[in-house]
Order: C-alpha cells, then sequence, then structure tokens
C-alpha cells in the first residue's frame, strides 16, 4: 500500500477538502470556536471581517475562486492572524491544484490555532504526502485526542503508522475511523488493504471484496485483491484482478510486476512476457525485469533473444545467478554445447558459494548495529558498544566473549590495532575457543606480513572449528602467499569464499596448476562480485590476458563500470 494511491483516492474521502459534506459557511466554523481563536479578533459572527469573508465564501462556492482569492487576500492584509480566512485561502490554493502553498497555508494557520481540528488534518496530510511520518503522526494524534471520533483523522493516521511501520497501532486507528464510518467504503477498503499488509490476508480479502460490492470502482481495490490472492496461492484469482488493475492503470509498475509473477507461476509465457516487456521499457536499469523477460524468451524458444537479454541483466548486475541458469538453457536451446556447460557450471558454483555461507546470517545481524557501534568506539563509548551487541543478540547463543570479538573487529576494520588485540584477548580470556578471536587475530598479522604467526593463529581456530570458513579462506591466502598453489587452491575452494580479491588468488592458483576452465570460472565469478572495484577488475583482466584468456579478458573489459 502506498501513500500515492490514497492521494488517488481524495475526491472519495470528505477529509481532502473542509468542504465536501457541508456548505462552505457551516464548515468554516464547525471546527469550535474559529471566531475566538486569535487574539485581537472578538466574536466571529459581530466582526466587520465577517461580512467580507461571508462574500468570499459566496463566489467561492459560484465559482469565482479568484474573486473569492482576491478577498482573502485583502482580509489579510487588514489582519494576518485571521484563521478563517487562511483556512479558505489554503482550500482555495488546494482546489487550484497549488498543493504546496496549501500546506504552507493550513501551516501558518496551525501557529495561530494550534488545536483547530480542521488545520490539524490538513497538515497531518500533507506531512503524510511529504513521507514525514513522525511529523504527520504528532499533527493527527493531536487532531484524534480533540476529535476521537472523526473517522477522516483517524483514517489518515491508520496511513501515517503503517507507513512508520506501526502496523498495530494502524489497524486500531482504522478500527476506530470504521466505526464512526463502517458503511464507507473507502474505509473497509483501507481495513481490508492493512489487514492484508499485517499478513491477514484471508480477513484482508474479505474486506476488500466487501468493499468491492460496495463500490467496485475504487481506487487500486482489483490490485489490493490481486496481492491478496496471490499471498493466498489463487494465482488465477490473482492474475484475473491484476490484468483488470493494469487496464485501469497501465502505469502502475507494482501491479504489473506482480502480475508478470503471476503469469509465470500459470506458465502463462506470453502474457508474461508482455508483461516482463513493459517493465523493461520502464526500468530499463533493473536487471531483474530482464532476467524476467530472459526466462519467457527462453521458455518461448526464442533463443538468441533470451540470450540478448540475459546478458544484458547480466551487464547490469552480474550477480543475477539465475540469468546463468537460463543462459544454459538458451545456449543448450541452440545447439551449443560448451557455452551451455560453461553457464552451467558457472551457476553451480556460485549457487555453492552462496549456500555454503554458515556465518551469513550472523554478520547480517551484527551489520545492523555495526554503524551505530563505531560511532560509539569513535568516541570513546566501548561500553555502550558493548550493551548494544547484547541488546541486539538478546535471547540468542551469543556471549560476553563474541561481544568483545565484535567489538575488536571493528576496532580492526577503524585502524586501531592495539585495542582491536586488547579486545580480542579478552575474548578468548573469557572463552578460550569463541570463534573468529583466532582468525582476525591472524588476518591482523597477514596484513603485517607476519606469515608464521597468522598461519599458528588460523590453525587454532580451526583446531576449535574445522569448517569456519573466514579462516579457511584465510589460510588459503597464506598458501597462495607462499606459492604453494595446490594446497591454496584447495583451501579456498574449500572455503566457498564470495570475497572476490579471494577468488582472484583462487584463479591465479588455478592458472599455475594449468587448470583453465576452474581458473575462467572463478575469475567470472570474482567479477561478479566485484564488478564495481575497477582496480580488482583491471588486475583479473590483466591475469586472463596472461594466461591466453583474451576473449573472456575482452568481454569483462566491455562489461567494466566506465
Amino acid at each position: 500500500m502506498k501513500l500515492s494511491r490514497d492521494q488517488r483516492q481524495q475526491d472519495k474521502r470528505k477529509a481532502i477538502a473542509f468542504f465536501a459534506a457541508m456548505t462552505l459557511t457551516t464548515a468554516l466554523f464547525a471546527a469550535g470556536g474559529m471566531g475566538a481563536q486569535t487574539q485581537g479578533v472578538g466574536r466571529a459572527a459581530e466582526s466587520p471581517q465577517m461580512g467580507q469573508l461571508h462574500q468570499a465564501l459566496s463566489l467561492a462556492e459560484h465559482g469565482n475562486a479568484q474573486g473569492a482569492m482576491n478577498l482573502v487576500r485583502d482580509l489579510l492584509e487588514q489582519n494576518p492572524k485571521f484563521v478563517p480566512a487562511i483556512k479558505l485561502k489554503g482550500m482555495l490554493l488546494e482546489e487550484s491544484g497549488r498543493n504546496t502553498e496549501a500546506g504552507a497555508a493550513y501551516e501558518a494557520g496551525l501557529q495561530l490555532a494550534p488545536n483547530d481540528p480542521d488545520l490539524l488534518l490538513k497538515a497531518g496530510i500533507y506531512k503524510l504526502a511529504q513521507h514525514k511520518f513522525d511529523e504527520a503522526i504528532k499533527l493527527l494524534e493531536h487532531c484524534t485526542r480533540i476529535l476521537p471520533s472523526d473517522g477522516d483523522a483517524q483514517y489518515y493516521l491508520a496511513q501515517a503508522y503503517h507507513l512508520d511501520g506501526k502496523d498495530a497501532l494502524a489497524l486500531k486507528a482504522i478500527r476506530l475511523s470504521l466505526k464512526t464510518e463502517p458503511d464507507n467504503p473507502s474505509v473497509v477498503q483501507k481495513y481490508g488493504e492493512l489487514l492484508s499488509s499485517s499478513g491477514n490476508y484471508q480477513e484482508g480479502l474479505r474486506w476488500l471484496l466487501k468493499a468491492q460490492q460496495a463500490d467496485a470502482s475504487l481506487p487500486h481495490l482489483d490490485y489490493e485483491i490481486g496481492v491478496a490472492d496471490y499471498k493466498l496461492m489463487d494465482v488465477d484469482g490473482a492474475a484475473m484482478n491484476l490484468t483488470k488493475e493494469v487496464a485501469a492503470h497501465p502505469d502502475d509498475v507494482d501491479a504489473l510486476k506482480l502480475l508478470a509473477s503471476a503469469q509465470i507461476k500459470l506458465a502463462h509465457w506470453p502474457e508474461a512476457k508482455e508483461a516482463y516487456a513493459r517493465l523493461a521499457a520502464a526500468k530499463p536499469d533493473d536487471a531483474s525485469e530482464l532476467l524476467g523477460l530472459g526466462r519467457c524468451q527462453v521458455e518461448m524458444q526464442d533463443y538468441q533473444a533470451a540470450i540478448d537479454t540475459l546478458n544484458s541483466a547480466l551487464r547490469l548486475d552480474p550477480t543475477r545467478l539465475l540469468a546463468h541458469f537460463y543462459l544454459a538453457r538458451a545456449y543448450a536451446g541452440q545447439g551449443k554445447a560448451e557455452e551451455a556447460q560453461h553457464e552451467a557450471a558457472l551457476h553451480r558454483l556460485m549457487m555453492d558459494q552462496k549456500s555454503f555461507v554458515r556465518e551469513e546470517e550472523n554478520e547480517q545481524h551484527e551489520d545492523a548495529i555495526k554503524t551505530q557501534a563505531r560511532q560509539m568506539l569513535k568516541v570513546a563509548h566501548e561500553e555502550d558498544a558493548l550493551a548494544l551487541y547484547r541488546e541486539q543478540f538478546k535471547g540468542s547463543s551469543a556471549t560476553d566473549a563474541d561481544a568483545y570479538v565484535f567489538i575488536g573487529k571493528l576496532y580492526l576494520f577503524m585502524g586501531r590495532a592495539e585495542d582491536g588485540l586488547r579486545c580480542l584477548h579478552r575474548a578468548l580470556a573469557i572463552n578460550p575457543a569463541v570463534r573468529g578471536a583466532h582468525t582476525y587475530e591472524g588476518i591482523l598479522a597477514l596484513k603485517q606480513g607476519k606469515f608464521d604467526k597468522a598461519e599458528a593463529a588460523f590453525k587454532v581456530e580451526l583446531s576449535n572449528d574445522p569448517n569456519y570458513q573466514t579462516a579457511i579462506a584465510e589460510m588459503g591466502e597464506i598458501r597462495y602467499r607462499q606459492g604453494r598453489w595446490q594446497e591454496a587452491a584447495d583451501l579456498l575452494a574449500k572455503s566457498r569464499t564470495m570475497t572476490p580479491e579471494l577468488l582472484y588468488m583462487l584463479c591465479d592458483a588455478y592458472f599455475h596448476l594449468g587448470k583453465a576452465t576452474e581458473a575462467n570460472l572463478n575469475a567470472e565469478a570474482a567479477a561478479a562480485y566485484g564488478w564495481n572495484n575497477p582496480g580488482l577488475m583491471s588486475d583479473l583482466i590483466e591475469l586472463l590476458k596472461r594466461n591466453g584468456q583474451a576473449e573472456l579478458a575482452s568481454r569483462m573489459s566491455a562489461n567494466m563500470k566506465p
């Protein structure tokens, strides 16, 4: 669910303008004591300015927006703090499409009348449109405290909560809106959307279908029903509803993408191909759309087109492993067995590397706090960084020893070797078998050219955990630097490393061993993972040229970033 969809529903919601559900005159004074909201202004009904305001309102009601705006400007020249005139100015600006100026007017009015529900609502909606969710929530919460039963305020508060990732609060707010307006199709639709967004697709679909019964023309309702159908594995239903959505909104990329995915699941290749072709035209730099298109072309046996499309996808993102799988099928379809075998082998190699990353989940968990922890260490708040780690891994098997390894590793990456070693040694004092401490001590020694010390550290690590990939890979680097090519190749291959620099070493080791096929495969893997590193790519291309692989080197050169 996106904010833009709600903005397109504004003609369905009386909250979008102050006056959609009542006369202009009544609306201006419905928000509670407008005549007493500013200092220096007496009872609004007795003020001479009110006559002029009523005249402006009358002009607006009869379609003379410019005349109304002229009167409003005169009023505000006389009294810049006359809130009813500011509100009318905002409305007139909004109706003329000058939304930025309208938002500024509503905010100016709010400065003078901070408890005006209409201004709180309007300012909240504009903050929502600007993706300033915290500010929108504050304004809309304030509005609902003043008018708890205001369905519009609860509606937009639900949207703000949802976009801010607070789905439980979003559901609570939309239920309050639904309680106030149980027969409003837009509110019913929003409730269904939020239920689906929270993962309750079955109940969400029930409410979306209820909204459809009440008003089948609601914007993007077919999309939301299609999403629920797709998640509930009703792929036929999803395709049907998404087809209607795309017909109504041809530029809706989200709907088109989900439709393409549904058509693939149904093996409707021509329809899927058309959808992906449109997506590729709309997003020419998106490798995922080209990958989808290439798959469809393979299934339709348009092999040369598939090869061209899939290679284009790999030029955009060389890590798209499935592209190699479908390239293998396309080459096989053309009868090019050698090329097919090469692509299939490259796909297997990269899939093996990816699926063997045992530390990946833990590292991703660490990545979430790495930047914050670095900042703490920069300002000498080591204890705070340790506490951050403990909180992040609360309930897991991580120990204080693991926390010190994490901090020690960060210190080393920051170039603070003394602090890094201090923390690694503290980790080992807590638990001599803690994972990673010896490895990172060895990595530091390796960078300092102390191969014997590095090797000793890696051997201790591997005696504790023979399958620790990082230690295996680093031991492979030592053997590479020692020119022990077979051992280097065996260790680096065993580590399933995805580090481009280590893959370069593996490639070079294979060349020394006369294994050009293995070297070329690993060179392509290195290029895939290191394609945005110009220095590495240049070294890799030179390595290939030195070893008689001019064609592969030329292909890599053509694909290098400018």
